[in-house]
């Protein structure tokens, strides 16, 4: 959206003044001294979530230090108009940065991973950097991703990506080599697509649903987790469920943790499938769903380790004519000297299995061929990767899980181009429903000015009538006052509004809320912007 440009310098030079040192700002008085060049204005250009910058040739070149020219502007002065412009012509936009299991190797998300736990810290993090209103995480073993709403997308995107690499450890080089920048329609279509099981490791797989509605779960009651980024979420469960219910994407698609099944009984004989030795550590959702995949291929009885016994109980009366063996973790690697195969899916951030801790096992059984096989479906990993150096084992994680959703690619792009048809449209719904936002401010101070001016005159009508006015006749006085106000505001507003349900195009719209804005004497947009630029100084300088 195209904003007013008329912000206040007065307001702005005090703001970029508080905001530095005695010494910078007599730094910076010497370094503006110097400006002599032709000033050239540029204007940014924001076309499917990609910034470009193109020059625009003034017709008139001002110098700054020419005395003679009667329109001579100072230096601090295209300054900061300069700094203005950046704010009010560049909307906020939603941005994400991501990392997946399709462009980044398991041992950088696992350090960029963030506990469910500390997701609202996170949010907070991020949202006291200078240039970020809202934000949300989406944390899983096959992506790490965060949705924010930046005032500014350059700056916002560099702040965050700072953040990650402060947090993790990871160098801004390595994460800018790795990650995916969307904005805006693209970043929208991109969760739409993730929520859908679309951008999946196993195409259409359930769990990413149920992780994305955890996202909102977790986000209530957040300051930073806004109207923006909590509608835009919300939105997406409504997208996985639609695509869900209205294409068969889901009819035959396996979850990460039946994959891991697959993969571990690709990697065995054929003829062992009935004898392995099964170990299960980890029963919580992953596991559980492991659990429930090895009794669909036959498994009858298997050894489950975890840190209490209330969930395996659970998954026993849930899964009958099934031998589920139940093991404290003090007991794991016993457990684990006596399996053939060992799936891990806890949330533990250090390993559980190192170099040390398995070299030492019994070898597994003959009827596996004498190798004991690791599937680590955790991000952090479970298994540390020296384990792979014990020749008698082999070690899978999820980015093994590829070689198992290879097939039937011909259907799966048949069920994707289904699902992004109505991604598409699911986008324009919520396209429409975000630029509608941009006029509430304006409709909001326009109530208020005729409210203010409805309980004034009342109050003069009332005051002339007496104080013995009966309360039938006040409430009727007052409810006649409402009524034609609403009558003259129901035009105005109804012009205000764009959410797609009518004919009435986004820039129609943003003309009848600036002309509103001049007629009224409202400053809808200078006033918002001035008071995000004036938090964000304040709190920089606590």
């Amino acid at each position: 959206m195209a904003v007013s440009t008329s912000f206040s310098g007065g307001k702005l030079e005090a703001l970029l003044l508080k905001s530095s040192s005695p010494a910078s700002r007599a730094s910076a008085a010497a370094r503006l001294s110097d400006f002599g060049k032709p000033i050239t204005i540029k204007k940014t250009l924001i076309q499917r979530g990609i910034i470009r910058c193109e020059a625009a040739v003034p017709e008139v070149l001002i110098k700054a230090d020419d005395p003679s020219n009667g329109n001579s502007v100072s230096a601090l002065e295209q300054l900061k108009t300069s700094a203005a412009d950046r704010y009010t012509k560049e909307r906020s936009s939603i941005v994400v940065i991501g990392l997946s299991v399709h462009s980044t190797p398991v041992e950088m998300r696992e350090k960029l991973a963030i506990p469910e736990a500390e997701w609202p810290q996170a949010i907070a993090d991020l949202c006291g950097l200078n240039h970020i209103e809202e934000a949300a995480v989406l944390s899983t073993c096959n992506r790490m991703e965060i949705y924010v709403v930046a005032l500014s997308q350059h700056r916002g995107v560099k702040e965050v990506t700072e953040w990650m690499s402060k947090k993790s450890g990871v160098p801004v080089s390595e994460l800018c080599e790795h990650r995916f920048l969307l904005y805006n329609k693209d970043a929208t279509q991109h969760l739409f697509e993730v929520s859908a099981g679309l951008d999946s490791l196993v195409l259409g797989e359930g769990q990413i649903l149920a992780q994305v509605k955890q996202v909102v779960k977790v986000g209530q009651g957040i300051n930073g987790f806004g109207r923006n980024i909590s509608g835009l979420f919300k939105h997406a469960i409504t997208v996985g469920k639609r695509v869900r219910t209205e294409t068969n994407i889901a009819a035959g698609a396996v979850s990460v943790s039946s994959a891991a099944v697959e993969l571990a009984l690709m990697k065995l004989p054929e003829a062992s499938h009935d004898k392995a030795r099964m170990l299960v550590i980890g029963a919580g959702k992953m596991g559980k769903l492991v659990i429930k995949h090895l009794v669909a291929k036959g498994c009858t009885k298997m050894v489950v380790v975890n840190r209490t016994e209330e969930r395996v109980i659970a998954i026993r009366e849930e899964i009958k004519d099934v031998e589920i063996i139940y093991k404290p973790l003090s007991e794991i690697l016993s457990c684990a000297g006596q399996a053939d195969v060992i799936f891990t899916s806890t949330a533990s951030e250090s390993p559980l299995f190192l170099k040390d801790h398995v070299q030492d096992l019994p070898p597994a059984s003959q009827d596996v061929g004498g190798l004991r096989h690791f599937v680590d479906i955790s991000v952090p990993r479970n298994v540390g990767s020296c384990v792979s150096d014990v020749d008698s084992v082999k070690v899978y994680n999820v980015d093994d899980l590829k070689e198992v959703v290879a097939a039937n690619k011909e259907d799966r792009l048949r069920k994707a181009m289904e699902a992004q048809a109505i991604i598409t449209e699911e986008s324009k719904q919520f396209e429409a429903w975000r630029d509608s936002l941009e006029t509430v401010p304006t409709i909001k101070k326009l109530r208020a000015y005729a409210e203010r001016i409805r309980a004034a005159e009342l109050e003069k009508c009332l005051s002339k009538m007496g104080d013995d006015i009966p309360k039938k006749t006040r409430r009727a006085v007052d409810d006649l006052s409402r009524g034609i106000v609403n009558k003259l505001l129901h035009g105005p507003m109804q012009h205000l509004r764009c959410d797609g349900s009518d004919s009435r195009t986004l820039s129609e719209t943003l003309e009848n809320m600036h002309a509103l804005n001049r007629m009224f004497s409202l400053e809808t947009e200078v006033s918002i912007l001035e008071q995000k630029i004036r938090a964000k100084v304040e709190q920089n300088q606590k």
